[in-house]
């Protein structure tokens, strides 16, 4: 994405984007330090791929059909899924479930690996619809996808488990 920079006199403090084509247009004011505004912009840039990432997945990696079918083999079919999507906001996260809501987002990262690990994820969030807490209950939940394990492990590998994991991974020790 081409970057085209717009200084004023005009503007006091606050720096506005706004993204035409293929170019990201800045509008900044005319005294800003250049390193100050360097970090601005590549925080929008961030921001922007990011939103573009989301899209993207959520337009080629249709997440429904598979919670659905985990829904049936693992919960009989009888939960309440609203809508299950990709996100590019979950930093310590894979997945985040509303119970209230049946809203399951679930991390852009996990699209980069195995989709046995995204499904264990899947499962995962799906339990909470279930048991909204970690405890002994929701891990035997979470147990009976069977390969429950392997992706905790994996997760565990790759250093990207969360606390999470690593309590459900202890259930089993």
């Amino acid at each position: 994405m081409n970057v085209k920079i717009i200084r004023s006199p005009k503007r006091n403090k606050t720096v506005s984007a706004k993204v035409e084509g293929d170019t990201l247009h800045v509008y900044a004011p005319s005294d800003m330090p250049e390193e100050e505004l360097s970090r601005i912009v590549a925080n929008f840039t961030t921001r922007l791929e990011k939103r573009k990432l989301r899209k993207e997945l959520n337009k080629t990696q249709d997440l429904m059909p598979t919670a659905q079918k985990l829904n049936k083999i693992y919960f009989g079919g009888g939960l309440k899924i609203k809508s299950i999507e990709h996100t590019t906001t979950l930093n310590h996260a894979f997945g985040s479930c509303v119970k209230q809501t049946g809203k399951i987002l679930i991390s852009h990262r996990l699209s980069e690996m195995p989709s046995w690990v995204r499904d264990y994820v899947i499962v995962h969030e799906l339990a909470h619809l279930v048991e909204p807490n970690h405890g002994e209950a929701f891990w035997n939940i979470v147990y009976r996808y069977k390969l429950a394990e392997r992706a905790i492990g994996y997760l565990i590998a790759k250093g990207l488990n969360s606390d999470d994991e690593q309590q459900g991974a202890r259930r089993n020790i």
